[in-house]
């Protein structure tokens, strides 16, 4: 690939998120010249808050592969908004998304883009042999069980960073917090055809692992998130209701066990704390149920526009 090729030349965009990587720059860009030699691809890195020297190293790589180009935070942002500001720029058709730890091996790009070539708009990467310690394996093992419980996408390995993307899919995903680790769940849900192959996963020889103890509990609530849109973004009011509805109901039968002691035994309720929390679940209850009929509003609302954005030009 020349510096003169126009973005409509570019077939394929590795995008790196790097944080601190200075001593795994110049292999791993040597790598994927020699993976990506006979393609027309463009490397983006996405240097999220670096304080080494990381950047520098980029610069200097520039001067020798004019197809790298350099997206700088000024802070950390975090994996997944360093993921959406580079799909947003992104020039290639697809965009192959990988870190920058040496542990992906750039070789097997090249059966990724066979596997987009079938038709898929996302390939994510298996670490079926990962070369990690237990810290970093048994969270992750909890975390794609969960995930395949929870969203019902079948993969393996959800989290793996070594992923192939149609760039307009992953453009549409609204990546923020954690969210990264759930792409295939997000592009499910915009209708994207997700598979995944098992790939070669190497130990990390330079520099430290960014993932941190404090990711475990964020990565749990944003399971919660996507838990929620997978099943229950169009139908709000399933999800609200039901609970709802079983609030309501126990409300209404402690209620009912109340009255039935004042009127066939005689017994006084009045000053019962029983009473009390009968009342307060049948308050929430309708209150829930009531929050579910206003996110249905705001669907069909949606939905009634999305009809409007499908409408096309006859030709």
């Amino acid at each position: 690939m020349t510096t003169g090729d126009s973005a409509e030349d570019v077939a394929v965009s590795v995008v790196i998120p790097v944080l601190n990587e200075e001593e795994n720059i110049v292999p791993l860009v040597t790598e994927i010249v020699e993976a990506m030699a006979g393609k027309t691809f463009e490397i983006l890195f996405v240097d999220d808050g670096s304080s080494d020297t990381t950047v520098e190293k980029i610069l200097a790589q520039r001067e020798i592969h004019p197809m790298i180009r350099i997206l700088k935070f000024k802070r950390n942002q975090g994996k997944a908004i360093a993921l959406a500001a580079a799909f947003e720029i992104a020039k290639g058709k697809v965009s192959i998304t990988m870190d920058g730890d040496l542990q992906d091996d750039p070789k097997e790009i090249e059966r990724f883009l066979a596997k987009m070539d079938e038709g898929y708009e996302m390939v994510c990467g298996w670490r079926a042999k990962r070369k990690d310690g237990i810290v970093k394996r048994w969270p992750s093992k909890i975390y794609n069980a969960l995930s395949r419980k929870i969203a019902g996408v079948d993969l393996h390995d959800m989290n793996c960073g070594f992923k192939a993307y149609d760039t307009e899919l992953a453009r549409s995903l609204d990546l923020y917090g954690d969210m990264h680790r759930y792409t295939p769940v997000l592009g499910a849900i915009r209708g994207g055809r997700i598979t995944e192959i098992p790939v070669d996963h190497r130990p990390r020889v330079h520099g430290k692992s960014k993932y941190g103890n404090k990711r475990l509990l964020r990565g749990l609530f944003d399971l919660m998130t996507v838990g929620f849109l997978f099943s229950f973004m169009e139908r709000p009011l399933h999800l609200f209701g039901r609970i709802g509805g079983f609030f309501s109901a126990v409300g209404f039968a402690i209620c009912t066990y109340l009255v039935a002691l004042k009127y066939a035994y005689g017994e006084g309720i009045g000053e019962r704390p029983l009473l009390m929390l009968g009342v307060l679940l049948i308050t929430v209850g309708i209150q829930l149920f009531m929050l579910g009929l206003l996110g249905e509003s705001f669907v069909y609302r949606s939905r009634q526009n999305r009809r409007l954005d499908l409408l096309g030009d006859e030709i």
